[in-house]
């Protein structure tokens, strides 16, 4: 049997000889002794586990002080109670328990006419033995010499556990005492045999220093134990004990043991505590060292960001004065995830240069860096692949404002020096009506279908009620099938799903700009799906009547040129009404784009998602599913949702309407991870059968609504002179501020309106090709327009000031009045500077900028010409090349 066990085994069972074996230890007087004037005594019952062992008799030290805390615990409980033990028989090991407890003489376990009888172990004449026998150095767990141990006879005990009895020695005989000891000692043993009358071992105890090994100097009451004269008898013996016991309770030297150890363990605890106290002091200091190098490294990348962003700029002036291309591909093909991030880390890096830029094609190297993507400050993580690293930055103003927006958001009462939210296109006029009609009795439904996981297209009842809702307002020729309807959570992720389907990564969508920034972020992050942009102006050339007009001839350039650059367009986007310019394409023009789309083999995606909030009776909507025959209807592909319309942009909910079955079940299979929960689709179910209330009521508040919020916009833009697209659909103003000449004072004008706490979109955030434009929301309430107006108005009133100062300085201003672009669609006021002497004058503007920037920093000095050929040689050696060419 091992012995190592477990710390606690309360479990082990002892056999009678084991336990007399642990007595015959326990109850020696010098083991007492040093049991009582020790705080710790696991090493006293370690040492018996090894007098134990080399009987034979395995046990561990905590087993040994487990069985003698039990037999306590027992021979209190029955001298309390004075009841007997368990099984109604005595206990056969009282007596002994009862004479070490009360300082009484040990017993001896002996058979006598089957009975136990008890004899005094210790007599006068052995005490001399007592000190020859079981001497400090005769003890085995601590000396060389081995002395010979008592004897035991031991017989089979009544135990309720069985177990087995070892073969009994000869007992050892002891001398005798005086008669009157010999009398006292036949009294102890009659009484003793009343006492405990079944049958027991006996067992003499020779007493000597203890066998748990304790000595002088540990143990310095052990001195007067050795000097004691021959003992007169059990009374003189039982007195001698109680007297040693009352001066060991008022030894002084027990109270300053117990102090100095107290003491030294409250040192201990004091000392970890201020241990911990500078530990997290020194952490807190390191915590501190390291943001600070973060925000000085921050600080740094978008300082060099600034200086790549001038460069970009320069350079694509210089094209524009050779080339004047009206497209660009967003991403080339073969860009995959890795490229994407090549680039963004050559623009935000240390290794990126300008003759690495001057090298790579223009084309190669278009990563949007202001609406695409954010690499200032950017650091490839090892913990996210190539699509996660370029995900975690893949943000841009309209992000950026929206995170600004809701970490400091405007509120009447609580934070009134908060941010108005003009830039995120959302209905708040309508909060009212939406939330009376969508807790009325008929939406509180919880059927235990709509607990279940449905038809991953969404439930029947919704998708014909959808059918039915979208037959009547988009005024389908013939009903519309349920079959061909799905519904996912948004129309965002119908973009995602749609171009997941519709293309191979690194093939392309086309689309034309400025479009709804979101597009980009849909199809590009999941799908690694490219856009190609057909440009839009404010000019109005060739067959344009209008500024941004979208025309045939702008789509097959824009297709042409991406095919030429190696692009496989795929499909085609169609907003309708166009976000952010309000447009509203009439049949014609939706019949010329669908033919276009159809020739050259290309689905349309045709997002409606604002058919409902066209808000001026004089302009009409006209539906694609409302066309009598489409000229291509298994490549043409429906969006709408809820989210616009019904001011409920909370509610994540977007159907998708197409006749192609293979485009359909394609897309619910991605239906899985982009579901609608059963009680929102029970919920849009009933308001989309609510027709009455949809146009008697909802309708004409919320057309009113809009127009009144649209009218008063304007009409503090027309005080302010800021020209502005004039359209009567959607929630948005496409206003022209211009006088800024380029991207980089947009974005600066941009976060000049963020800091005077207005959040507006800024042109390049929608793909714009010219510099100034900005979307305005005007679908909130009237108090929030008023004051958002004021903080527009103070920014425009110093920035006005500001450029009054700059023309002074720059003869080349033309000082003829701008001339209109269109009708009145359009309201010009403001002057505009003459093409060529503008781009001039921004050339010039953007090397004084670059030049104060190289000057504000020591990155010429951190980024030289030969540092750049050691970390690349193979660019340098190109661009070398390219040098001596030319």
């Amino acid at each position: 049997m091992d012995f190592r066990g477990k710390k606690y085994e309360r479990g082990s069972n002892w056999s009678d000889p084991e336990v007399v074996e642990l007595l015959q230890l326990w109850a020696d007087e010098s083991v007492q002794i040093e049991l009582e004037s020790c705080l710790r005594n696991q090493h006293v019952f370690n040492r018996i586990a090894e007098v134990l062992r080399e009987k034979g008799i395995h046990r561990t030290g905590d087993q040994c002080r487990e069985k003698i805390k039990k037999m306590k615990l027992e021979y209190r409980r029955i001298k309390d109670n004075s009841k007997a033990p368990r099984g109604g028989r005595t206990w056969k090991f009282y007596e002994v328990m009862d004479r070490v407890l009360t300082s009484r003489p040990a017993l001896a376990y002996g058979s006598l006419s089957g009975s136990m009888m008890a004899q005094q172990v210790l007599q006068g004449s052995m005490v001399e033995s007592y000190h020859h026998q079981f001497t400090a150095s005769a003890l085995p767990f601590g000396h060389s010499q081995h002395p010979e141990l008592m004897e035991i006879k031991c017989e089979e005990v009544n135990s309720d556990d069985h177990s087995l009895t070892p073969e009994p020695p000869q007992a050892m005989s002891y001398q005798q005492g005086s008669p009157e000891e010999q009398e006292m000692e036949r009294a102890f043993l009659e009484r003793a045999q009343n006492d405990s009358p079944i049958s027991r071992v006996e067992i003499p105890i020779e007493t000597s220093v203890s066998p748990s090994g304790f000595s002088e100097p540990n143990m310095a009451n052990s001195s007067r134990i050795q000097n004691v004269v021959p003992r007169p008898g059990f009374s003189a013996l039982h007195r001698l004990r109680k007297k040693r016991k009352g001066q060991r309770l008022r030894d002084p030297l027990d109270d300053l043991l117990l102090k100095t150890l107290t003491s030294q363990r409250a040192m201990e605890e004091r000392f970890l505590q201020m241990e911990e106290r500078r530990f997290q002091r020194d952490l807190d200091v390191e915590e501190r060292r390291m943001q600070l190098e973060q925000r000085r490294f921050e600080l740094e990348r978008e300082h060099e960001f600034r200086m790549f962003n001038v460069f970009a700029q320069m350079l694509s002036i210089l094209k524009q004065s050779h080339s004047g291309s009206s497209s660009s591909v967003a991403m080339p093909q073969g860009l995959d995830f890795s490229q994407a991030l090549s680039e963004i880390e050559g623009m935000g890096g240390r290794g990126s240069n300008l003759q690495e830029m001057r090298v790579r094609p223009l084309a190669k190297r278009r990563i949007d860096m202001h609406s695409f993507c954010n690499p200032s400050g950017f650091q490839r993580s090892p913990y996210l692949s190539a699509r996660g690293n370029f995900a975690s930055v893949f943000q841009g103003s309209t992000e950026e404002g929206y995170k600004a927006y809701h970490a400091d958001k405007y509120d009447e009462d609580k934070n009134p020096n908060g941010i108005i939210n003009f830039g995120t296109s959302e209905n708040k006029l309508c909060f009212d009506l939406m939330s009376k009609r969508l807790t009325q009795a008929d939406m509180n439904v919880m059927d235990p279908s709509l607990l279940q996981y449905p038809d991953w297209k969404g439930h029947l009842f919704l998708r014909e009620e959808v059918a039915r809702f979208l037959t009547y307002y988009c005024k389908a020729p013939a009903p519309l099938k349920a079959e061909n309807v799905i519904v996912l959570n948004g129309c965002g992720s119908l973009f995602s799903a749609l171009a997941t389907v519709l293309c191979d990564p690194g093939e392309a969508i086309l689309v034309a700009t400025p479009c709804y920034s979101g597009i980009t972020q849909s199809i590009f992050l999941y799908g690694n799906v490219k856009l190609v942009y057909a440009y839009l102006d404010s000019k109005i050339t060739g067959t344009s009547t209008r500024p941004f007009q979208l025309t045939v001839e702008k789509l097959e350039k824009a297709l042409q040129d991406a095919r030429a650059e190696g692009v496989t367009v795929r499909a085609l986007i169609l907003l309708n009404p166009q976000n952010p310019l309000g447009d509203i394409y009439s049949l014609s023009e939706l019949r010329d784009y669908l033919e276009f789309a159809k020739r050259h083999e290309l689905h349309v995606i045709v997002d409606e998602i604002y058919m409902l909030s066209v808000f001026d009776e004089s302009a009409t909507f006209h539906s694609v599913l409302g066309m009598d025959r489409l000229p291509d209807p298994q490549r043409t592909h429906v969006m709408w949702g809820i989210t616009k319309d019904f001011a409920v942009s909370g509610i994540r909910f977007g159907t998708l309407y197409t006749e192609n079955q293979d485009v359909a079940n394609a897309v619910a299979s991605l239906c899985y991870f982009h579901g609608v929960c059963g009680p929102v689709q029970h919920k849009v179910a009933q308001l989309l059968r609510d027709r009455d209330w949809i146009n008697q009521v909802y309708l004409r508040a919320n057309h009113a609504r809009l127009k009144a919020a649209h009218t008063y916009v304007t009409d503090e833009l027309k005080t302010l002179g800021v020209p502005f697209l004039n359209r009567n659909a959607g929630f948005f103003v496409w206003i022209d501020f211009r006088k800024t000449g380029t991207f980089e004072e947009e974005l600066l004008l941009w976060k000049r309106f963020l800091d005077n706490k207005v959040l507006l979109s800024c042109g390049k955030a929608f793909e714009c090709s010219e510099p100034g434009w900005f979307r305005i929301i005007f679908a909130d309430k009237t108090h929030r327009l008023q004051l958002g107006m004021q903080r527009i108005r103070k920014v425009l009133e110093e920035r006005e000031q500001e450029i009054l100062a700059e023309e002074k300085e720059q003869p080349c201003q033309s000082d003829q009045d701008g001339k209109a672009d269109s009708t009145d669609e359009v309201i010009f006021v403001s002057r505009h500077q003459d093409p060529i002497c503008a781009s001039s004058s921004s050339l010039g503007d953007l090397i004084g900028l670059l030049q104060q920037q190289m000057r504000s920093s020591d990155w010429l000095q951190k980024n030289t010409a030969e540092q750049f050929a050691q970390e690349k040689p193979e660019i340098y050696d190109m661009f070398s090349k390219l040098v001596g060419k030319q």
